[in-house]
């Protein structure tokens, strides 16, 4: 049989990152030819990845990049089987490599993705290679990028943990106000990230839906009244409404009508009345706006001043710069959201790899 040299052996791990017995293997099967040993390596690697692709893969990293002048961001979600290995040299690599595509190609599907290339080959293989050489399943589950028209800008925000990371478009009127937003945008994304609204506003809620979580939410408030009793705390009052979207003209109308007559009865000098009525109204809208609260931004309480609520800020920051500043559009991936662990018998496990 033939001699392999350690030299050829180095040569052809470095080439294809596989482990020293996997070449030396690899090269007798090829009688030393490096360029079929590649080959071989690759068709290997082929092999293995495949058997690894029905593995849950609810670990990994967020990744986000923002261009240098706040015109375009990308974040992606690639998923690994542990912690570990997300934290791997290897790993890491590749999520480089996903991340600079994406960007320079503003891609939004991981379909797209994979039919691009890395180093003169396609993604695909490129990543099932990855894959053999880790020992673990990897999947880019989610990419997205968003890409500034005039008068736009954005920024984001990525934990330091890299498990959450949200990125915010917000538009202007005045060009000259552009780049004064960098800041706020990025703290509107963290708000968003730790925050997580579904919905811009009220206004894209189904009408059904909205009706089906009434009834859930004051189902839930009721369950929680029982133990609030049993603790002889006060009760949540059970709202009529869970979104501004159910709040029409007319039911303003008439909750205004009903606070004049409180204040009325109550004794209250009528030329105060503009002045408390207000914050009234207001009061009753946030009572009434549950479901908007929990699923859309501009109903939220932002989180570093909950005293206002994200629409609020947004008037502040545009009277402060004269101008009519307005959130387009975001994008929020928390890490695994959405995927059913696997919770495997550690013992079990070892015992199959034995056999």
């Amino acid at each position: 049989m033939q001699e392999i040299s350690a030299k050829v052996v180095a040569e052809l791990r470095k080439k294809t990152d596989a482990g020293i017995m996997e070449c030396k293997n690899a090269l007798k099967e090829c009688k030393g030819n490096i360029e079929e040993a590649i080959e071989y390596l690759r068709k290997k690697g082929l092999s293995k990845a495949a058997k690894k692709a029905d593995r849950i893969a609810a670990e990994g990293v967020i990744a986000m990049k923002v261009a240098d002048d706040f015109t375009k961001a990308t974040l992606v979600e690639v998923n690994s089987e542990t912690d570990f290995v997300a934290k791997n040299e290897d790993f890491q690599e590749i999520v480089a490599n996903i991340l600079d595509l994406a960007f320079k190609r503003s891609l939004n599907t991981t379909e797209s993705l994979m039919q691009l290339s890395v180093n003169g080959e396609s993604f695909e293989d490129y990543l099932k290679q990855k894959i053999a050489i880790i020992g673990e399943n990897i999947v880019i589950r989610r990419v997205a990028t968003i890409t500034c028209k005039p008068n736009q800008l954005i920024n984001g925000y990525l934990h330091h943990n890299k498990k959450v990371g949200a990125i915010t478009l917000l538009s202007v009127e005045k060009d000259e106000n552009v780049s004064k937003l960098n800041e706020f945008s990025k703290l509107l994304s963290m708000h968003i990230a730790s925050m997580k609204p579904k919905f811009l506003s009220y206004k894209e809620l189904d009408k059904d839906f909205v009706a089906k979580e009434r009834v859930a939410i004051a189902a839930e408030l009721e369950k929680e009244n029982e133990e609030l009793a049993r603790l002889k705390k006060p009760l949540h009052r059970i709202p009529e409404f869970v979104s501004r979207s159910e709040l029409s003209e007319s039911v303003l109308k008439a909750k205004e009508e009903e606070l004049r007559a409180t204040l009325k009865r109550e004794g209250k000098p009528e030329a105060i009345w503009d002045k408390i009525i207000p914050g009234q109204l207001d009061r009753f809208i946030l009572d009434n706006t549950i479901l908007d609260q929990r699923l859309t931004l501009l109903a939220q309480l932002y989180a570093l001043d909950d005293k206002k609520t994200i629409t609020q800020v947004l008037n502040e920051k545009s009277k402060e710069l004269n101008d009519n500043i307005q959130v387009v559009s975001f994008i929020n991936f928390e890490l695994g959201e959405g995927i059913e662990k696997k919770v495997d018998n550690f013992a079990e496990e070892v015992a199959a790899q034995m056999k």
